[in-house]
């Protein structure tokens, strides 16, 4: 399995399927790649509505014929604009695909819709954990600190996607403490450094992690790591 930070919280994970999450291309300051660049998308994973996750994600489902894994409102949304494949699921639900297995995770962030200058109802936050490859990856999407991380120690998670920029979501100090309760394998942070109100440190997280012995993985929008 590889997975490579696309740039802001956009990743894409390549094996026996290819699952994208909150893609945020045009108008990504820090996008390393062009929707014309992806691979054959199979999943596309939405952790919430903001335009900055939600972002392409009807182009390129249209496209691909991507099937789109998402909350019920917004896949309510999804299919209003078009997109015939759409998996609605909720916080805590567990879905076998087959190639993969899906749990939404609590999020506490927001999740409407922006459209002709009208908010739209987007359903809860999450993060989400994928089970594929005998590999388990997690992805906080927008969250502040949560006590509920504490489970997903239980789910022996090989890499976990935390977001370190503040204002919106977790700071360094509370992915920290974030990344001690789910006990990953490797973390790689995301969310930050896309524009000077979300600016951090992430060489300054990973030094955190690394002396509790987790491995820490900064990687520059277009870089991967094999799983």
């Amino acid at each position: 399995m590889r997975v490579t930070f696309v740039g802001h919280a956009t990743v894409l994970i390549e094996g026996s399927k290819n699952i994208l999450i909150d893609p945020f291309f045009n108008g990504n300051p820090a996008a390393a790649m062009k929707i014309e660049d992806l691979p054959k998308i199979d999943y596309i994973v939405v952790t919430h509505g903001h335009g900055d996750h939600i972002g392409d994600t009807i182009e390129i489902a249209k496209k691909h014929g991507s099937t789109v894994i998402s909350n019920f409102e917004i896949g309510l949304y999804l299919e209003k604009k078009g997109i015939d494949k759409v998996h609605t699921m909720h916080i805590g639900g567990r879905f076998d695909f087959g190639d993969m297995k899906i749990k939404l995770t609590p999020a506490l962030h927001g999740s409407s819709i922006i459209e002709d200058g009208e908010i739209i109802y987007g359903g809860n936050p999450a993060g989400v954990v994928i089970e594929m490859d005998h590999r388990t990856v997690y992805h906080a999407g927008d969250t502040g600190l949560t006590k509920d991380m504490e489970l997903l120690a239980n789910d022996y998670i090989d890499l976990a996607m935390v977001p370190i920029g503040g204002n919106y979501t977790m700071d360094i100090e509370d992915a920290f403490v974030a990344t001690k309760m789910i006990q990953p394998q490797m973390v790689i942070p995301i969310h930050y450094n896309t524009w000077p109100l979300i600016k951090a440190d992430p060489e300054k997280f990973c030094q955190k992690v690394s002396e509790i012995g987790i491995r820490c993985r900064v990687l520059k929008p277009g870089e991967s790591v094999e799983l």
